[in-house]
């Protein structure tokens, strides 16, 4: 079993700007990647950024140039850095995590989700 644990979710304005941390923890052999996804009302979830474990990483168009993700290996945690926040920005931030548990499986592990508001 795997568990995310999340935080920095809020609300914030036009312009500003947001750090969201993901933790995971549990039977851990190894992460191949860990990630960001959002879910806005009405829409589908959708990636944002994504980051390997040799640090390969990738983008939504959206954010590129606006949002930085970031890992701590040793620490088996994930952030992601949001600047210039805008209010499309607004959904349900998830993070997300495959690997290898302990017992030698891949897994696939989404955390909560927390709110991430952009408004005025």
């Amino acid at each position: 079993q795997v568990q995310l644990v999340e935080s920095g979710g809020g609300l914030v304005q036009p312009g500003g700007s947001l750090r969201l941390s993901c933790a995971a923890s549990g039977s851990i052999f190894s992460i191949n990647r860990m990630g960001w996804y959002r879910q806005a009302p009405g829409k589908t979830r959708e990636l944002v950024a994504a980051i390997t474990s040799g640090s390969n990483t990738n983008y939504a168009d959206s954010v590129k140039g606006r949002f930085t993700i970031s890992r701590a290996n040793a620490k088996n945690t994930v952030h992601l850095l949001m600047n210039s926040l805008k209010p499309e920005d607004t959904a349900v931030y998830y993070c997300n995590s495959r690997g290898t548990t302990g017992g030698g499986n891949p897994y696939e592990y989404w955390g909560q989700g927390t709110q991430v508001t952009v408004s005025s």
